[in-house]
Formats: structure tokens, sequence, C-alpha cells
């Protein structure tokens, strides 16, 4: 894959219930991508449309098959994304960039074990969930099962936890009536969370099912997030809302989340990952803010 500007960029879009992403391999070559081409490839008029892009790349760390970085639509760099997991697991195995079926993948965050299903559906080990305030982070004197936020014009009962990326979630009777357009942002950028925070609304349908809508940090609201249904999920099963297998529905559709209780237990996640289309980015178009997109 060459990355020189004025070549063509090849690419795959992927989606995990409806959270959609750019996918780069980067393990032949380096193809020093700018965050300027990050927010002008996000665009969903003028280019390819995304939440995220994902970047396959090759590792050096014992025992690991792949490196896997996520850039939001802004262009800044997070640290965990799980519908991306998902089809991070799903495009190495289809370009054959490895014949396993169960994959060990760093990122920012740590390693990660992705099992491709012979359905297509991937299940993910997230990982143990840590609810330290240091861990999201978010400035808390002591590590509480909730806090008290005061936004502008009211103060909302939160819990909070990082799921190698931090969340805070909001229990809500009504998901559709959730006022995420307004709190979204007041929480995600609200100066107890020095590195911004992904927040969901979740309302409990019962003790196997839920109802969730997540703010993603750096992207707005989307219709999935994978780490936010694993966030939701352990949030309330710590407040004895929920049994320890769960299914979260989300605008995109069903994600199903296991977790024991126990903190030193990981997070699983269970969910499909679907190819929309090939394609490939001239360069130089890019960055003079043309939009074309050669697609297969």
């Amino acid at each position: 894959m060459s990355s020189a500007p004025g070549e063509s960029l090849p690419f795959r879009k992927m989606q995990g219930l409806g959270n959609d992403f750019m996918v780069i391999d980067a393990t032949q070559t380096d193809p020093g991508i700018r965050t300027e081409e990050i927010q002008a490839w996000s665009n969903r008029h003028f280019g390819v449309g995304f939440d995220q892009l994902l970047m396959v790349e090759t590792t050096d760390t014992p025992n690991v098959d792949f490196r896997y970085r996520i850039f939001n639509a802004d262009g800044s760099e997070v640290q965990q994304c799980g519908n991306g997991a998902r089809c991070f697991a799903r495009f190495v195995v289809d370009q054959g960039l490895t014949d396993k079926r169960e994959i060990t993948v760093e990122t920012a965050s740590g390693v990660i074990v992705l099992t491709v299903r012979d359905d297509g559906w991937v299940r993910v080990n997230m990982g143990q969930p840590r609810f330290a305030p240091q861990a999201l982070p978010f400035d808390a004197e002591a590590e509480q099962s909730v806090y008290e936020l005061a936004l502008e014009d009211a103060d909302v009962t939160i819990g909070a936890v990082s799921i190698g990326n931090p969340h805070a979630l909001v229990l809500v009777e009504d998901v559709d009536a959730a006022l995420v357009a307004e709190w979204g942002p007041q929480i995600e950028g609200h100066s107890r969370f020095p590195e911004r925070v992904n927040v969901g609304f979740a309302e409990v349908v019962d003790a196997q099912t839920l109802r969730l809508r997540v703010y993603e940090r750096g992207s707005g609201e989307t219709l999935a997030c994978g780490t936010g249904a694993c966030a939701a999920m352990v949030i309330l099963k710590r407040w004895d809302r929920v049994d320890a297998k769960v299914t979260v529905q989300l605008k995109g559709g069903p994600l199903q989340i296991e977790w024991s209780g126990e903190e030193s237990d990981p997070v699983w996640m269970t969910g499909p990952a679907d190819n929309v289309f090939d394609g490939a980015i001239p360069r130089q178009r890019r960055q003079t803010g043309g939009a074309h997109v050669e697609s297969d």
C-alpha cells in the first residue's frame, strides 16, 4: 500500500451495528495520515463518512498478532473501540493477514483477544473494567459507585468506568426521551474529565435487557458503541440492576455483554461486523479538499 501524496490509499468501509469505520492496512508501510485528512475523509457529504478510522499495524510485542489504532472523526486518537475491534478482527481474517480465528491484538489500553465465529460474529475479551477515578481519568477524591456532576442547568447522577477508554453513564426512565443532545456534550467536555469522556444513557428494560444511546467523545451520538455497551452493563451490574449476561439494544442493533461482577474478571462482548465496500482515496485530492473516492 502506497502512502505517497498523490497516490491512491486503499481502504475498506465496515460497520458494526451502524457504528461505521474506514479501515486501513498499514502492516506493510506507514501511510503517514494527517489529522486534517481524517477530518476530511470522515465527512459524510464530501468524504467516505465514518465514526472512526482504524489502522491495522504490525507489533513487536511477543505473542501478539497485530497492533490496533483508533482515530475519531475529529482526528483525535483514542485507546479502545469495541465495535471497531470486531471489524478489525473480520478485516484481518477476510484480507488474509492471518489464518487464526483467535487473534491477540495490542491497543493503546492493553492487549485484547478477538475470536471470529463461523457465523461471522466476533466475541471480544474486552479486559477488566477499571472503576478507580484515575483510570479514566476523573476528578474525584475517592472511588464511588455513583457521583454527582453539575451541568449548566441540572445536577446529574452518573456512574464511571474505564473499558480501555473512559465512560460515564446516566440512568434514565425512557432512553428515547433522554437529553442526549443537551447533556452529552456537557458531560463529554466536563472539567472533571480532563481527557473528555464517552457518555451513555441507559434504560433498564429488565435484568437481561438494556436500551442504550451513547454520545461518543470526538464523534457525537453514534448508532452503536461497543465499549459503551460494556460500560453500561458493568455499571448497572455493580448497581444490582442487571444479571451477568445482558442484551444491550442500541440504535444499530443488539450486543451481548457478559461480566461476572468480579473486578478481576474480563468483560465479554459478542456482536456482528460487516463489510460495506472497498475503495481507494487519491491523497492529493484529499489535501486540496476534493471529495473523489474510487470504490469497487
